[in-house]
């Protein structure tokens, strides 16, 4: 069994809960999940399995579209719901429509970002989530993360109360933690904040329409139609060109043999060879001959035996 399975991750449950409940269903070990979504976050999280593993990695590096709550007028430990109260400002509170949009667009783009304490980023081999239960406090290292746009889903034109809460949908890419967002629109806007709602509704090309639960992913393994939800392995590497391989080249490149290098790697990171549209290796720029590319992952397409 290989492909690339669409889940939709239901809240209380951890991504690799899934991925253990995944093998059970499907009798399987090689199954693998593609960037962890918190137990109290639900949506979408291709799940990979068999040869499709080898794929997980790139699934992980492209897009996420989120949809989430934030709450103005009080900070938690955690930067979302399930964490203790840090900081409270109880006040009575106005925000206007145009206040919140500006926060909202100085916050697109490239930002900095500093990871939660409770997250799975490690600091001198341990992860922050390791101290922060054992109440250490560790320099964390900023990162730049990409946020490609931050819609406001709510229409009202004012928000009034000590605590104010409102609806975004966040398109960005890898490495971004939303809760931390959430804590940074708070902060240019003067308030405590925390993100206290967030579903993943898109994750590369795979979106919430496409997903299935994990009772009806059980259903389908009882009635031996899995296929059906399966996507290829060659949906997990869309993001790269293509290049059909010609027979007289694919004993080299099914060798992992360096090759001189494709001119669309003038423009691009990677590149996959593939028969009859079937991914038989991904291939990158060589590190020290720049006339030259090497192999990054071999499928061993079993398709390649009849071209």
């Amino acid at each position: 069994m290989n492909g690339v399975l669409p889940l939709w991750k239901e809240r209380g449950m951890t991504s690799h809960d899934c991925v253990f409940k995944l093998r059970k269903i499907l009798k399987t070990k090689k199954v693998g999940h593609t960037g962890t979504l918190d137990p109290d976050v639900d949506g979408v999280l291709p799940i990979c399995i068999g040869t499709a593993t080898k794929v997980a990695e790139y699934i992980t590096d492209q897009g996420k579209t989120y949809e989430a709550e934030v709450t103005l007028g009080y900070s938690t430990e955690t930067e979302d719901a399930s964490g203790a109260t840090v900081d409270v400002d109880d006040t009575e509170k106005y925000l206007g429509r145009s206040d919140l949009l500006k926060a909202l667009e100085d916050l697109t783009g490239e930002i900095m970002q500093t990871p939660p304490m409770y997250s799975a980023v490690k600091v001198n081999g341990k992860k922050l989530y390791e101290y922060a239960r054992q109440g250490i406090q560790v320099e964390r290292p900023q990162r730049v993360v990409r946020i490609d746009s931050i819609e406001l889903l709510d229409g009202q034109s004012e928000w009034i109360g000590k605590e104010l809460k409102f609806s975004i949908r966040i398109k960005c890419g890898k490495g971004t933690y939303i809760r931390t967002l959430a804590v940074q629109i708070g902060e240019a806007l003067g308030y405590p904040a925390h993100m206290s709602k967030l579903t993943r509704t898109e994750s590369g090309k795979f979106a919430t329409k496409d997903c299935v639960t994990l009772a009806e992913v059980a259903e389908l393994a009882q009635n031996e139609d899995i296929g059906s939800i399966l996507k290829p392995l060659s949906y997990g590497l869309s993001n790269f060109p293509f290049v059909e391989v010609d027979k007289k080249d694919i004993f080299a490149i099914k060798n992992g043999q360096v090759l001189d290098r494709h001119p669309l790697m003038e423009t691009q990171e990677f590149l996959v060879f593939a028969v009859n549209g079937q991914p038989l290796a991904l291939y990158k720029r060589h590190p020290e001959r720049v006339d030259k590319m090497k192999p990054e992952k071999m499928f061993g397409i079993p398709s390649i035996n009849e071209v």
